[in-house]
């Protein structure tokens, strides 16, 4: 039979396996992705095409490859030396903290990061180092809804003017019984094919992270 100190870890592993998804929508840029994706869906008018399950699976996977860098430096600087018993438990946690802090700073605004630290009631932090997780990570999260639905809004633009102008000319032809949803749908996504919509929207979320 396991000993207690074996037991604990068993314990502690699987309560962090629980904590997975979570931490995948709030400490990567998941977040971002699958909103943007939804933008794109909603801005086309297509409600159930991609379906949801599609979405998500796109998001994990361009997750995963913007994610990369920091999952490599996580790796290399804290699983590897902690599997070769290099380090403890607690070193390897620091080690795997600090690439992951690096990439959520690089992505979250100075207005948010200090409205949690006012929040917070803690002193002024001088540089990075002693800003506190627990305030990183909401500041962070605001900052990725904020991209999010920047981008989002420039999406609905292109589509928004098809939508008018169908309206408009159905409007002028007399047909106000015709739905312009009808009209504009395929035109918004023959644009969308096009202009190769999918390629510009990865470019530019995976290049959002830089």
């Amino acid at each position: 039979m396991p000993d207690g100190g074996n037991a604990v870890q068993i314990l502690l592993l699987v309560g962090g396996i629980t904590l997975v998804p979570a931490a995948l929508f709030t400490l990567t840029g998941f977040t971002r992705i699958l909103i943007v994706l939804g933008f794109i869906r909603t801005g086309l008018g297509t409600p159930t095409a991609p379906p949801n399950q599609v979405l998500v699976g796109i998001a994990l996977f361009l997750t995963i490859f913007v994610m990369m860098p920091t999952f490599k430096a996580v790796n290399e600087d804290a699983i590897q030396p902690l599997r070769q018993n290099k380090i403890t438990q607690e070193q390897a946690y620091k080690r795997a903290e600090k690439p992951v802090r690096e990439f959520m700073f690089k992505q979250t605004r100075e207005r948010d990061l200090a409205l949690f630290v006012k929040l917070a009631k803690v002193d002024r932090p001088k540089t990075r180092a002693d800003v506190p997780t627990y305030v990183l990570i909401p500041a962070f999260i605001i900052s990725e809804l904020k991209t999010a639905f920047q981008i989002g809004f420039l999406i609905f633009l292109p589509f928004l003017v098809i939508d008018l102008v169908v309206s408009s000319t159905l409007m002028s032809l007399g047909m106000m019984m015709l739905p312009p949803v009808f009209i504009s749908l395929p035109f918004k996504i023959l644009l969308f094919v096009l202009v190769d919509g999918w390629n510009l929207i990865t470019q530019s979320l995976v290049q959002s992270f830089g």
